[in-house]
């Protein structure tokens, strides 16, 4: 699936779900298919697509590793199943010390299983076993979170990963699609800075929001009742 590279303009989250549900419509009515999305900002995007698709939701929490003194700076991901993606030349640049790099890992996990649980609660993870599996961002920049999150769904032996995302720079695209199966993007813009300066709401979405969604896309009925 190619990606525009001119300009784009999206409107918030669910619009911006609503138009990827329509590059991936050949996934729609199928039994296998399941939306996987990365909490927060990913949920009102994924549940967009899963609605449109007929598609059960489910989430996948993805943290970020923060550079020490500039934690907006990613130098790694760590997602649900033990999965950790670093950058490790970044690391080295930067002089994190791995002593530091611990302290960073623990603090994240422990917010990623509080998450985990928030925003599941007791509901069982989907099974992701033999299905093909669409991931969904609201966009990315060096993609770190959504590389952790394809290697944490490989783990679980899908028939197929579909990474999903709005927005992105074309060279974080071209590396998507060196480890996913197939990339849904509406556009690659140039020059690209952050993701949300292509959104004219990119308010934060909250817990509480998340939750609402996933309650609601399991009322929604799918192509199948498995899960």
């Amino acid at each position: 699936m190619r990606a525009a590279v001119g300009p784009i303009r999206l409107r918030d989250r669910r619009d911006a779900g609503r138009r990827l549900a329509g590059v991936l419509s050949r996934f729609a009515g199928r039994a296998d298919v399941v939306v996987l999305a990365l909490p927060r900002g990913g949920v009102p995007v994924g549940f967009e697509i899963a609605r449109a698709l007929g598609a059960p939701l489910d989430v996948l929490v993805v943290r970020k590793l923060g550079a020490p003194g500039q934690e907006e700076l990613a130098i790694g991901a760590i997602a649900s199943g033990g999965i950790e993606v670093l950058d490790e030349d970044l690391v080295r640049a930067l002089g994190v010390t791995p002593a530091r790099l611990r302290d960073i890992e623990t603090r994240e996990t422990a917010e990623l299983e509080r998450r985990d649980r928030a925003y599941r609660g007791d509901r069982p993870p989907a099974r992701l076993e033999g299905r093909t599996v669409i991931v969904v961002d609201d966009g990315v920049a060096t993609g770190s979170t959504l590389f952790a999150a394809i290697g944490a769904v490989r783990q679980q032996r899908p028939a197929a990963v579909v990474a999903a995302v709005p927005v992105g720079p074309a060279g974080t695209i071209a590396r998507l699609r060196e480890v996913a199966d197939d990339v849904a993007c509406l556009g690659t813009p140039a020059p690209f800075g952050a993701v949300g300066e292509f959104y004219s709401d990119f308010g934060q979405t909250s817990d509480e929001e998340v939750r609402r969604l996933l309650s609601e896309s399991a009322r929604v009925p799918e192509a199948s009742g498995i899960r």
